[in-house]
C-alpha cells in the first residue's frame, strides 16, 4: 500500500488471499460469510485503517445521511436550543447535520440553499431570514426532490411544510396583563411590515384590545427594520407622542433589549413608567435587575423536534404527501411578580 492513499478492499483480500466480494459481505456482517473470515477481514481492515468509501455507499443508497438546517443566527438562544432539538432527532437516525446562517442576508441565504442542494443533503429545514421576499427558491428545491420543511420564520407560501408557534395566545394573554395592571394605552412595536408574523401580531394586539374594550389607535403601532437603529427610532416615536403609552408589546427580546436601554437613556424607569413585555422568552431575563413584566415563550424546542421528525417521514415517504402546518400556542411567561 502506498503511503498516503486510502486502503481498498482489493488490498484486503489480496492480504487474506480472498476475493474482494467476500471482504465485501464480511465487513458488512452477511450470513452467507463464516464467523472466522469475518473476524480476520475486520483485523486486517483494522490493521490497515481501512475506511469505507463513502461516496459509493451514497451513490448505491441514493443517500447522504446528511440533513441542512439553515436559519438566520445561530447565536440567537432561540435558535441554539431549537438546534440542540433537531441534532437529537437526527443523531438518534444515525443522520449528519449541516448548518449554514443567513445572517438575514436574503443572497447569502439562497448560496448556502443552492451549496446544500449541490451537496445532495437528504433534507432541508430552514427559517428564513427578515429580509428574505423572494421564494423562489422553493420551486426549485422542490423540482430536486429535496423535501423541505419551514419552522418559526415560514415563507408566505400555501403548499409548504410547516411548524410554527401561535402568535395570537400570547399576545391575548400580554395585553390582559397589562390590563389587570392599569394599563390602556398600549402599544406595539413591530417587526417589518412584509413579514407575515409582523401582520400576525398585529391582528391579534387589535383583536387584543378589542376583547377589553379598548379602543385602537393607530399611532400606538410602530415597526422597526430589527436594527438597534431601527428599534430606537421606533421607541422614540412612541415617547414623543403626546399620550404617550405606559405598556409596550415588543416583537421579540433583542427589539426590547435595545428599547429598554432607550428609555434608561431617557431618563425614565423601567417598570415605573413604561412597561414591556416582548416575545421568545430570553433565557437570560431572569439574571437582569429590571426584566420586561413578561415574555411570550415560542416554544423553540419543540419546534424544532418537531420541524426534524416531520422532516424525517417526509424523507422516508415515496409519496408526496399534502403540505402540513404544525402550530404550538405560544404562553405568557411572567418575569418578576
Amino acid at each position: 500500500m502506498k503511503e498516503g492513499k486510502p486502503t481498498t478492499i482489493k488490498e484486503i483480500a489480496k492480504r487474506l488471499k480472498i476475493s474482494p466480494s467476500t471482504v465485501s459481505r464480511a465487513l458488512n456482517g452477511h450470513p452467507s460469510i463464516g464467523l472466522v473470515t469475518t473476524m480476520r477481514v475486520k483485523q486486517v481492515a483494522e490493521e490497515l485503517n481501512y475506511e469505507p468509501n463513502q461516496t459509493a455507499i451514497f451513490f448505491k443508497q441514493r443517500k447522504t445521511f446528511t440533513i441542512g438546517v439553515v436559519l438566520p443566527r445561530l447565536s440567537e438562544p432561540f435558535f441554539a436550543e431549537a438546534i440542540s432539538e433537531i441534532e437529537n432527532v437526527a443523531n438518534e437516525r444515525k443522520y449528519t447535520v449541516i448548518m449554514g446562517q443567513s445572517l438575514d442576508d436574503q443572497d447569502r441565504e439562497r448560496r448556502i440553499l443552492q451549496t446544500l442542494k449541490t451537496h445532495r443533503v437528504d433534507g432541508l429545514l430552514i427559517s428564513i431570514g427578515k429580509n428574505t421576499h423572494d421564494y423562489s427558491f422553493v420551486e426549485w428545491l422542490e423540482s430536486a426532490n429535496i423535501p423541505v420543511v419551514f419552522f418559526d420564520c415560514v415563507p408566505d407560501v400555501d403548499h409548504t411544510h410547516q411548524v410554527v408557534s401561535d402568535l395570537t395566545a400570547g399576545m391575548f394573554e400580554a395585553i390582559d396583563l397589562f390590563v389587570s395592571c392599569g394599563h390602556r394605552a398600549i402599544s406595539l412595536i413591530n417587526g417589518p411590515v412584509k413579514r407575515p408574523e409582523s401582520r400576525e401580531r398585529e391582528t391579534a394586539y387589535r383583536k387584543g384590545l378589542e376583547r377589553q374594550g379598548i379602543t385602537f389607535k393607530p399611532a400606538y403601532v410602530v415597526h422597526t427594520d430589527l436594527t438597534q437603529q431601527g428599534n430606537e427610532a421606533a421607541i422614540a416615536q412612541l415617547l414623543t407622542l403626546p399620550d404617550r403609552p405606559s405598556a409596550v408589546v415588543s416583537f421579540n427580546d433583542y427589539v426590547t433589549l435595545d428599547v429598554m436601554k432607550a428609555v434608561r437613556q431617557r431618563g425614565l424607569t423601567l417598570n415605573q413608567d413604561i412597561h414591556f413585555i416582548s416575545y421568545a422568552n430570553y433565557p437570560l431575563w431572569k439574571y437582569m435587575e429590571n426584566p420586561p413584566m413578561a415574555s411570550i415563550e415560542q416554544f423553540p424546542g419543540k419546534q424544532g423536534k418537531k420541524a426534524a421528525e416531520l422532516l424525517f417521514e417526509l424523507m422516508e415517504t415515496k409519496e408526496k404527501p399534502q403540505p402540513s402546518k404544525t402550530v404550538f400556542k405560544s404562553r405568557l411567561i411572567h418575569q418578576n411578580s
